[in-house]
C-alpha cells in the first residue's frame, strides 16, 4: 500500500475513534481567574480533535507573593500541604511531564507593577527546578466590570485598570523572558467590538430593588454580574433573598472566550477549528468570541 495513503487512512481512523491529533499537558499556578479556563477548555480542545490534560495549584484570590511564601513554608515543613490540603507546589510540579505551566498575578494587584517581583522570578526558578521541560507562561488577567466597588477605593476606573494591568504584565513577562496569554486584552476587545454592548445601570435605583424585582440586564456582559441569592440568617434561621453582584469573574461567555484563546495559544492552531459551543451561547455569538480570541492572539504575535 502507498505510504501516503496508509498515513491518510491512519489519520482518518484516529479521528473516527476520537484519538487526539495533539496532546498538551498543562498545570496552572494561580487563582479563580485560572480556574475559569477549566470549564470549557477540555471540550474546546476535544472538538478540534485534540486533547488537553489539566491540573491546578490554584487558591482563590492568591497573589504571586502568597504562592511563593507557601513554597518557602512547605520547604521548611514537609507536612505543610497548602494546595487542597493534600499537595505542595513541588508535588504538583512533579506529578506529570508538563508541557506548560502558567502563573498570573491576583486580579486585585494586577494593575500594580511593583507587586510582581521578586515573586514571579522566584516561582519561575522553582518551576524550572522541578518541571524543567515545561514552558512557563503568564496569563494576563482582565479588568473588572465598571460596577466593582473596589474602583472607588482605588480611585481608578475600568479603563485605567485595564491599561495599567497590560503595562504591568508586559513588564513582568519581559523580565522573565516568557510568553503572555492575552486574556485581558481578549476580554477588553470583545467588550468594545461586540454588537450588543453591556449597558451600565443606575446604581442608586438598583439599591432600592427587592426580591423578586427584575435586576438589570446582563446582555453584553462578560462578568457573572447581578443575581438574587437565597440566604439563611445565621441567628434567626430565616430564609431571605439578597442581591449579589460579581463584576470580576467571567460568566459563560467570558469562560468560552478564555478557553478559545488558551486553545489557540497552547495548541498553536486557529480558533476556527473549534466546534464546541456551550449551552446558552448562540452559534453567532460563539463565532464572534472565537474570532475575538484569534484577533487578540494575532495582535500579540504581530508585536514580536
Amino acid at each position: 500500500m502507498n505510504g501516503k495513503l496508509t498515513l491518510s487512512i491512519l489519520a482518518a481512523t484516529a479521528l473516527t475513534f476520537g484519538v487526539a491529533a495533539k496532546e498538551v499537558k498543562l498545570l496552572t499556578i494561580g487563582n479563580s481567574f485560572a480556574d475559569s479556563a477549566f470549564r470549557y477548555l477540555p471540550k474546546v480542545a476535544e472538538s478540534a480533535g485534540d486533547k488537553i490534560i489539566m491540573d491546578r495549584a490554584n487558591i482563590g484570590g492568591c497573589p504571586l507573593d502568597k504562592h511563593w511564601n507557601l513554597v518557602v513554608k512547605s520547604e521548611k515543613d514537609p507536612n505543610f500541604k497548602p494546595y487542597y490540603k493534600k499537595f505542595t507546589l513541588k508535588d504538583k510540579l512533579q506529578a506529570d511531564q508538563w508541557d506548560f505551566v502558567t502563573i498570573q498575578q491576583a486580579s486585585h494587584l494586577s494593575w500594580k507593577p511593583e507587586s510582581y517581583q521578586p515573586y514571579a522570578k522566584n516561582l519561575q526558578e522553582y518551576v524550572k527546578k522541578y518541571a524543567p521541560n515545561a514552558e512557563l507562561v503568564m496569563q494576563q488577567t482582565w479588568a473588572y466590570r465598571f460596577d466593582d466597588n473596589r474602583y472607588r477605593g482605588w480611585k481608578i476606573d475600568q479603563k485605567t485598570m485595564f491599561e495599567d494591568l497590560v503595562k504591568a504584565y508586559d513588564k513582568a513577562a519581559k523580565e522573565l523572558g516568557v510568553r503572555l496569554i492575552p486574556t485581558g486584552e481578549a476580554v477588553q476587545l470583545a467588550r468594545e467590538t461586540q454588537a450588543v454592548k453591556y449597558v451600565p445601570y443606575d446604581t442608586e435605583a438598583v439599591k432600592k430593588l427587592k426580591y423578586p424585582d427584575k435586576l438589570p440586564s446582563e446582555a453584553g456582559s462578560f462578568a457573572v454580574g447581578m443575581y438574587w441569592w437565597k440566604q439563611k440568617d445565621r441567628k434567626t434561621g430565616e430564609i431571605r433573598w439578597v442581591r449579589r453582584n460579581d463584576p470580576a469573574h467571567l460568566n459563560r461567555r467570558g469562560e468560552y472566550l478564555q478557553a478559545c484563546l488558551w486553545y489557540a495559544f497552547f495548541f498553536d492552531k486557529p480558533t476556527s477549528e473549534i466546534k464546541f459551543v456551550p449551552e446558552g451561547i448562540t452559534p453567532e455569538d460563539a463565532a464572534f468570541l472565537r474570532d475575538v480570541a484569534q484577533k487578540a492572539l494575532d495582535a500579540r504575535k504581530a508585536e514580536k
